[in-house]
């Protein structure tokens, strides 16, 4: 996992002594700002300590969505929220972090990946401004998540801002989300055809993604429902729920009654996404 850490121990008001803003700005039109709040927000300083009247809100991360990764490939995870100043702000940064304090260095996790900062329109309303924001988070598993498959599930997004006068305000639980570990399934029907009111015998494997080991594994001891298409129709449904053996593989019996699809469906859990094997086809003869 990449982790955020200051090499010094810096306040934002130091690191922005000499600097000038005439009006509200990008980040990247003021790297040093930038760098201001990554050192303040490295520091022991809780939401409370803040100084700015900057608040945040509408605060979206993935749509709304669960962050589901494999073990390989890169992830863009968008971000959007809102910022209302009634003076106008200088620059805003976006982290994502887990745990309990998000001052901590070992939990606060700069952008994954990316070092650019939220970009923002500016809309004058009435009282200050406000601010639509986006950024984009890359996450790669590989590279972020090797040490360990401890770090998924919940994740928080912590915002901070700078205003003109160089106050800071800072909100570190704006929108919550879940990082998971992605899950595959399969599922296979047998015999196959099979005489009317005969046993089948559905076999798969649920597994998912070891984000140390770059490679799937068996998930054990998890519920998994075997459900039954008929022939013609577009809805499945649930016979039985099942529970995967200590290496995550599944075997069901169910009796043949007409042509149809078989498949597993797997949940989720809070660390691990959900999954859904292809049916498959047995004729009933």
């Amino acid at each position: 996992m990449r982790t955020h850490t200051a090499t010094a121990v810096l306040s934002g008001a130091v690191v922005l002594s000499a600097l000038v803003l005439p009006g509200a700005a990008q980040a990247a039109e003021h790297p040093g700002a930038a760098t201001g709040l990554r050192a303040f927000a490295a520091q022991s300083v809780q939401p409370k300590d803040a100084v700015g009247g900057t608040t945040f809100k509408d605060g979206l991360l993935n749509n709304g969505k669960d962050v589901v990764l494999g073990v390989t490939g890169k992830k863009s995870v968008p971000v959007m929220f809102t910022a209302f100043d009634e003076e106008g702000l200088a620059l805003t940064q976006a982290f994502l972090w887990q745990g309990t304090d998000s001052s901590s260095t070992d939990t606060i996790t700069g952008a994954l990946g990316t070092d650019d900062d939220p970009v923002c329109n500016e809309t004058t309303v009435e009282g200050g401004y406000s601010y639509s924001c986006k950024a984009v988070f890359t996450i790669d598993p590989a590279v972020d998540f090797k040490d360990g498959n401890g770090t998924a599930g919940p994740w928080k997004l912590f915002l901070g801002a700078f205003d003109l006068y160089l106050n800071i305000s800072i909100d570190d639980d704006v929108v919550r989300s879940s990082i998971k570990r992605a899950a595959t399934l399969t599922a296979n029907a047998s015999p196959e055809p099979v005489k009317k009111g005969k046993t089948i015998t559905v076999t798969g494997k649920l597994s998912r993604a070891n984000w140390t080991t770059g490679k799937y594994a068996g998930y054990a001891t998890q519920p998994v429902k075997l459900q039954f298409r008929k022939k013609g129709t577009s809805t499945y449904t649930t016979l039985k729920t099942v529970n995967t053996s200590s290496t995550g593989t599944l075997k069901a019996t169910t009796k043949a009654v007409s042509d149809g699809y078989y498949r597993f469906v797997f949940a989720g859990t809070g660390t691990t996404g959900t999954a859904t094997a292809p049916g498959d086809f047995v004729d009933v003869r």
